[in-house]
């Protein structure tokens, strides 16, 4: 039998660099990672486990590719295999393995064995976070781009949230071994690297020491022209130095990634978290006045226990006074072991979570014209944009600037030919298109 391996990855960015982590791994290892499932020996499922939605798009992921690659060995890793286990494993009798998510560094013992006829359940614990592996070969994003990983797992203790279940309590990466990852990255030739993890800010706060500005400055300080995009800081413990480091550090984007989830302290407060409306219009209003240029991007969560009208009144009024440039809106998941599982039955939530649905499509509209708007103000100006993949036939190219994350946000069209992939282009910015761009290169 070959030994081609084919890793379909879903989920989020902290799942992506563990796929990245194990395709390594395994090239180490003999193995040969392919970009298609058809020709795979192995197909390696990396499966999200957070909400009930993405469990079931795993569930469906894993029957389509057994449909169409009936003979090929098909194992299930990542979030969900990691917190259902034998039990998963149970449920779906197709699927050959199950490899866990906390020590990635023996998937090819893992994966020796499978290929040898065992079918078996590995979810070996957390080593040691200075022993586990982190070096990455290919990476799965578009050219120009990369996420680098801080920290794994969570110390807060977000009442509806299964993250501390599934990747345990924060554990940061060495403060050396980031930065070494990092210049690595720049001598790759990567343009934006994203920085990731739970909560940004919590970085080295489990080895008792607050190391987040001070591996910022660090970043800011390794030569080469690249940018750091900082993804996901909990605004709740938001380091207030954070904003002048960014005003005065070019190489920081000035986006903020806040996930807010509600603006009702009472919700809030059911939640287990500490903020409430006037707060976060507070930070908002700092970060905007100290950085006019700032874009922010926030998700909501609705229909938690506890909400009604009152409360998305709240909700709706601190939209509409925020003009929060990226939204993302989330649907409540009751899940098993968090402690919000048991604020009510599952008929209780599930009335709420139906009734939740049309305001959610409100909300959404509402958040719709102030994206359009926000984007609006960018008509006119010359922005860098990041080139992420040609349009074949076409004389387009695809990329983003900095007001756009990767696979969150909208994108900018560029209106060229003789673009490469992975390079930084100077634009004009003609239109809005939906959450879209479209764009000029500006010549020079």
């Amino acid at each position: 039998m070959g030994k081609n391996i084919y890793i379909e990855n879903l989920g989020c960015a902290k799942n992506q660099v563990d796929a990245e982590v194990m395709a390594h791994q395994l090239e180490a290892g003999g193995y040969t990672i392919v970009k298609e499932s058809e020709g795979a020996n192995l197909i390696l499922i990396n499966t999200c486990g957070f909400i009930e939605s993405a469990r079931q798009e795993s569930i469906e992921t894993f029957f389509e590719l057994k449909k169409a690659h009936p003979t090929a060995k098909i194992a299930l890793t990542g979030c969900m295999a990691q917190r259902y286990g034998e039990e998963l494993l149970s449920s779906l009798s197709e699927a050959d393995a199950l490899f866990g998510n906390r020590d990635l560094g023996e998937i090819v013992a893992f994966v020796d064995g499978l290929f040898k006829g065992e079918r078996k359940v590995l979810l070996p614990p957390f080593p040691p976070i200075e022993e586990e592996k982190w070096q990455r070969g290919d990476l799965f994003n578009y050219p120009g781009s990369a996420y680098l990983k801080l920290s794994e797992g969570c110390n807060h203790r977000c009442r509806y949230c299964a993250i501390p279940l599934i990747r345990g309590s924060l554990r940061s990466r060495p403060f050396d071994e980031i930065i070494e990852e990092a210049h690595e990255l720049v001598k790759r030739g990567i343009k934006e690297i994203n920085v990731i993890g739970q909560d940004l800010a919590a970085y080295g706060l489990d080895q008792g020491e607050a190391l987040f500005i001070p591996l910022l400055k660090e970043l800011v300080a390794l030569e080469g022209e690249f940018k750091l995009r900082l993804l996901y800081i909990h605004p709740d413990f938001f380091p207030q130095d954070l904003i002048n480091l960014i005003a005065n550090e070019a190489k920081i984007i000035p986006y903020f990634d806040l996930p807010f989830q509600h603006a009702h302290r009472a919700v809030l407060e059911k939640m287990g978290r500490k903020g409430d409306k006037g707060t976060y219009l507070n930070l908002i209003r700092e970060i905007r006045e100290r950085l006019p240029e700032a874009t922010i991007r926030s998700t909501f969560l609705l229909g938690f226990t506890g909400e009604n009208r009152e409360t998305i009144a709240t909700l709706r009024e601190f939209i509409e006074e925020a003009q929060i440039d990226w939204v993302g809106f989330f649907t409540y998941s009751r899940e098993e072991e968090t402690p919000s599982y048991n604020d009510s039955s599952t008929l209780k939530y599930r009335r709420v979570v139906k009734r939740s649905q049309k305001w959610q499509k409100e909300l959404q509209a509402l958040q719709q014209t102030i994206t359009t708007r926000r984007l609006e103000r960018l008509v006119g100006t010359e922005q860098d944009v990041l080139v992420e993949e040609l349009v074949e036939g076409e004389d387009l190219a695809i990329g983003r600037t900095m007001h756009q994350a990767p696979e969150v946000d909208g994108l900018t069209v560029i209106m060229a030919r003789n673009l490469t992939a992975g390079s930084v282009v100077r634009c004009g910015i003609r239109r809005v298109n939906g959450v879209d761009l479209e764009a000029v290169v500006v010549e020079e």
